[in-house]
Order: C-alpha cells, then sequence, then structure tokens
C-alpha cells in the first residue's frame, strides 16, 4: 500500500474494536466488501489472521468466490481456509444459511457487520417484537470490530485498494425481508427525518443494550418458575427473567422469543390462565403456584 492507502487504512482502524492484539482473529469471509474489509483492517492491526470463506452451495459458480477471498488473504498477510455447506433451496433460507454458516465457524470469530447492518436488524427485530434486548442487537465488540464504519466506507476502502468483492445476486432478493428494509425502508425513513437515520438508529441501539444489561443483572437472581417471584417484582425484570429462562432452556430453536410469547408467560404467572404456547410447540403451565416447561409433544 501506498502512504494514502495506509492513511485511509490507519483511520479506518482507530474505529475498530478487535480483540487484543496478541490473540489471533479468525475473520469470516464472503468475499462482499464488508468482509474484505474487515480482512484487511484486521491484519493491518498486526494481528496473526485467518480468514475462512463458507460456501453455502446455493448458486452456480459459488465455489470460485472463495479464490477472492484466497487472493486477499494472500496479498494482506492472512491465513486461509474455505468450508463448503449443504444448504437446499426453500423458506427460510437466509435464517438457515446463517445457521449454516455459523455452526463450522469458530464461536469467537469476527464478522464484518456494520453500522447499517445494525440499523436493519434493530428495524427487523422491532417488526418481530423483540425488548431491548433485540433492539440492542449486534453489539459493538470483538465479534463485530467494524460496527462502527458505514458501509459506504467498506466499498470505498475495496475500491481504493483495488479489490473486487464479489456480488451476491441474493441481496438483491426481496424475498428477503432484510433487502427490502435495505433498500425501502431505511430509504424512506430517512427521507421522512430529513437526515441519515443509521446513526440515530445506532445511538439508539447502544441505549437499548445499556438497559437490557441492568434488567438481566436483576433477573438473574429471580426464579422464573416462580409464580409469585414473577409477580412481585417489576414487570420489566419480570420479563427479562421469563425470556432467559425459554432462551436457556432451548425454547425456539435458538431464536429469542418474541415480547408476546413472553406477555403469555406472565399471564400464566398471574393466573389469567393455566398454560399457554409459547413458540414451536413449546408450553408452559401452572401447577400450585409453579411454572414449568413441557417440550413439544412427539409425533405417534
Amino acid at each position: 500500500m501506498d502512504s494514502g492507502d495506509e492513511a485511509t487504512v490507519a483511520s479506518l482502524l482507530e474505529r475498530t474494536t478487535f480483540p487484543d492484539p496478541s490473540r489471533p482473529v479468525t475473520c469470516a469471509v464472503s468475499g462482499g466488501p464488508d468482509s474484505l474489509a474487515l480482512l484487511v483492517l484486521a491484519c493491518a492491526s498486526g494481528r496473526d489472521v485467518t480468514a475462512v470463506h463458507v460456501d453455502h452451495g446455493l448458486r452456480e459458480g459459488s465455489a470460485g468466490e472463495a479464490d477472492v477471498v484466497a487472493e486477499a488473504a494472500r496479498r494482506f498477510g492472512a491465513a486461509f481456509r474455505s468450508v463448503s455447506v449443504e444448504v437446499g433451496d426453500g423458506p427460510n433460507l437466509e435464517a438457515r444459511a446463517r445457521e449454516a454458516r455459523y455452526a463450522v465457524l469458530p464461536t469467537d470469530v469476527c464478522t464484518g457487520h456494520t453500522a447499517d447492518d445494525r440499523a436493519e436488524t434493530m428495524i427487523l427485530n422491532l417488526l418481530r417484537g423483540a425488548g431491548p434486548a433485540g433492539l440492542g442487537a449486534l453489539r459493538p465488540g470483538v465479534r463485530h470490530p467494524i460496527l462502527a464504519l458505514r458501509r459506504a466506507e467498506t466499498v470505498a476502502l475495496c475500491d481504493r485498494l483495488g479489490l473486487r468483492p464479489v456480488t451476491d445476486p441474493s441481496n438483491a432478493d426481496p424475498r428477503h425481508r432484510r433487502n427490502r428494509v435495505r433498500r425501502e425502508v431505511l430509504p424512506l425513513l430517512a427521507d421522512v427525518a430529513g437526515r441519515d437515520v443509521v446513526p440515530v438508529l445506532a445511538r439508539q441501539g447502544d441505549l437499548f443494550a445499556e438497559l437490557d444489561e441492568d434488567l438481566v443483572a436483576a433477573a438473574v437472581d429471580v426464579d422464573p418458575t416462580d409464580a409469585t417471584a414473577l409477580r412481585t417484582v417489576s414487570r420489566a425484570v419480570a420479563r427479562t427473567a421469563v425470556r432467559l429462562w425459554l432462551i436457556e432452556s432451548g425454547v425456539g430453536d435458538g431464536h429469542p422469543p418474541d415480547s408476546g410469547a413472553v406477555q403469555r408467560v406472565l399471564d400464566v404467572a398471574a393466573g389469567d390462565v393455566r398454560a399457554t404456547e409459547v413458540a414451536g410447540g413449546w408450553r408452559v403451565a401452572r401447577t400450585a403456584g409453579r411454572l414449568r416447561l413441557e417440550p413439544p409433544a412427539q409425533p405417534a
């Protein structure tokens, strides 16, 4: 890199949250501009970096995209490996692809999520009925080291360094709700507000994340199976205790319960109903002031 390139990289690097320099990092690199920028900045930080490309096999020629990542890793001094997973076309494609991808990546993998991704996630979780935890999702930290950067900045960095990112046609597919939020909802909100709403949503995300941390700290001392305990703490703490209980019990296949499911459990605790379904066939019932989880009925 010439001095101008180095100055650009250095200015972006100041806004990242990579882990301690002594720790090696693994970066999930699809070949898009965000993940390529992640790779460049991770390498520029002086860390021992491994780039991992996951091929979902969802479109013709997708295996060749690994070559783009491999070349970038070689150029910037990172190790490289490619992993293939099978994700058949069908319902919930985006979610199933994400689950398959993370199943083969280390738990501390760094991803190339940006502030724009965070704004999109916040809106999607709001539409799903999420509470503070969902609205504060994609939090800054070592897992999301370039979360303070904008998508336009990652594209500009790739252009400056002569990188040619992979173009994923699925990013324009309106079947995926995130694409509609990106292409329709956020531009409309910006037009209505008369300003760029991504920084606003990012700041709100920080506030929700702080609120969720305080609620979790209070909720860990509450027994979520004790109906009386749930009725005697504040409603916000009770909701958090129930949410944590459902997540830890595996309700919803790893997806956090929505606010409606949590409210139904609180209705059981209050004695308004004896039992309720929460998600995926799981039920919560009350007997003698105690709540219990009942797993989905097994087919005969």
